[in-house]
């Protein structure tokens, strides 16, 4: 092989590893969206492994923690009317919500890679739920989602 075609070789794979990006995505807190009261839009995100999610506080009075995460995840818990960004650098499916709206239903899903836990989240599932007085029909509606 020639030193040019070698070359060639060479800068191909590094153009090729430096396109991989992990992306940001943004998850509003609302107090009023387009699936009814206290919801988080979108409330089912499907994203790589390696990215980041913002999730934005756009109405006050809400916030942001993990319910169920993947092995080898860490849980994170945001603070009352302020943006958190997360890394999800770990397979799987996670279920989060808002600590004071989740009896109004305010709960989301991010599937990051494969859903490698999904019949945990599943499981997980009817717990989260069992205290909602409102929109409880709405963590399952977003675990159908989850594609293999």
């Amino acid at each position: 092989m020639s030193k040019i075609a070698k070359l060639a070789l060479i800068l191909i794979g590094i153009l090729s590893v430096a396109g991989v990006q992990a992306a940001d995505h943004r998850i509003l807190m609302l107090d009023t969206g387009a699936n009814g009261i206290m919801v988080f839009e979108p409330a089912f995100l499907k994203i790589a492994k390696g990215d980041r999610v913002t999730f934005a506080a756009k109405d006050p009075g809400n916030n942001v923690a993990s319910r169920l995460v993947p092995d080898g995840a860490a849980p994170w818990k945001g603070t009352v009317s302020t943006d958190l960004t997360v890394s999800f650098d770990q397979e799987g499916v996670y279920i989060y919500d808002c600590d004071l709206h989740k009896p109004l239903g305010m709960v989301g899903v991010i599937q990051v890679g494969r859903p490698v836990n999904m019949k945990k989240a599943r499981d997980a599932a009817d717990g989260i739920t069992a205290g909602m007085a409102m929109s409880s029909e709405r963590l399952q509606q977003y675990l159908e989602q989850v594609e293999n």
